[in-house]
């Protein structure tokens, strides 16, 4: 068992379920999608749900990006509910999916439930080594910060020490994340937050900026980097530069913050205060690339999972990338029934 205890790391974002099948790149034209992208869908999207269902072989894999995030650092540490999941669900067959899978992987998953909206889904389009996603948030969308009033959640909180939380959930209900943040930063715990996609930060830059300032640990890509840096006005598009500018930003309490930027093949690029470091990646062989859904979010799984027991950046990172490789051998954020990482 590992020495940690009970509900150490808090993940909060949208608990959604991936409705994943492979596409030609015809089809995310159609329907006006990106190759390695997330997007939120609009009503033009409806249909494009009905014909997945319909014409295409669909799996329906447990999605939500920070819930994946847990699952996959659940699995690594080995020992269930030292994480805690919120987000909202709907009182109907997915939402009861999605809580039988991540409480089996070992994530403590308190949902609230809504009686009247379905649970979200998401579409995870394949195409070659690509994914692209596109979130029907439903349930998800309807998160209330009085969730995190409820008794027990306090009590939660209270025993966390760290905190995830994904930019896709700033879409959702920024008080939640800031209250957490200013919970963590009030009595020196750790929060962490990724960039998500670049439509955050084209789009919620406002609110983004409101809690950048009690970020900790800023995770992202380097699409999602490049899209933070034009946010702000900066003119560059190389990767360090960036880390070290989101790291040179204000910052409410005074540990230094972190920041981690992965690129897919090439290397981990990490700040920490004003050093930064970059950490080789082992590329996979193409033949076992089976698809990149949940690559980042299993990233953040193993980084974490390593993180929240005091181990070095180094560590976490390795174990970042070993999880990471794991999840793009298999079909959306699955994995290997055994661990090897120990």
């Amino acid at each position: 068992m590992s020495p940690l205890p009970e509900n150490t790391l808090i993940g909060m974002c949208n608990p959604l379920l991936d409705i994943q099948t492979t596409v030609e790149k015809s089809f995310l034209d159609k329907w006006g999608l990106k190759e390695n992208d997330a997007i939120l869908c609009d009503d033009k999207h409806n249909d494009m749900f009905t014909e997945l269902t319909k014409d295409f072989t669909v799996e329906y894999i447990p999605g939500g990006a920070a819930q994946n995030s847990l699952r996959v650092a659940q699995w690594i540490l080995n020992s269930p509910n030292r994480t805690v999941f919120f987000g909202a669900v709907g009182k109907d067959q997915y939402g009861e999916l999605l809580a039988t899978k991540a409480k089996e992987a070992g994530v403590n998953v308190q949902y609230q439930i809504n009686e009247t909206v379905k649970t979200g889904t998401c579409a995870a389009l394949i195409n070659g080594t690509h994914r692209s996603l596109c979130a029907h948030l439903a349930a998800a969308n309807t998160f209330t910060q009085d969730h995190l009033q409820k008794e027990e959640n306090q009590k939660i909180i209270e025993q966390a020490k760290y905190f995830y939380v994904t930019g896709f959930f700033i879409t959702v209900c920024p008080p939640a994340i800031i209250q957490l943040a200013t919970h963590s930063a009030e009595f020196n715990k750790t929060f962490t937050l990724n960039l998500s996609a670049p439509f955050i930060s084209q789009f919620f830059f406002d609110k983004l900026s409101e809690i950048i300032p009690l970020v900790d640990v800023l995770f992202g890509n380097e699409d999602e980097a490049a899209a933070f840096a034009n946010a702000h006005g900066w003119e560059t598009t190389c990767v360090k530069e960036i880390a070290l500018k989101a790291a040179a930003l204000p910052k409410k309490s005074t540990k230094p913050r972190l920041v981690v930027f992965t690129q897919g093949p090439e290397p981990v690029v990490v700040v920490e205060g004003d050093k930064v470091t970059e950490y080789p990646v082992t590329r996979l062989p193409k033949e076992e690339i089976v698809d990149t859904n949940g690559a980042g979010d299993a990233f953040v799984g193993g980084f974490l999972s390593q993180f929240i027991q005091g181990k070095g950046i180094e560590a976490s990172v390795a174990c970042g990338s070993y999880a990471a490789q794991e999840i793009i051998k298999k079909h959306g954020c699955t994995v290997p029934s055994v661990c090897k990482y120990h």
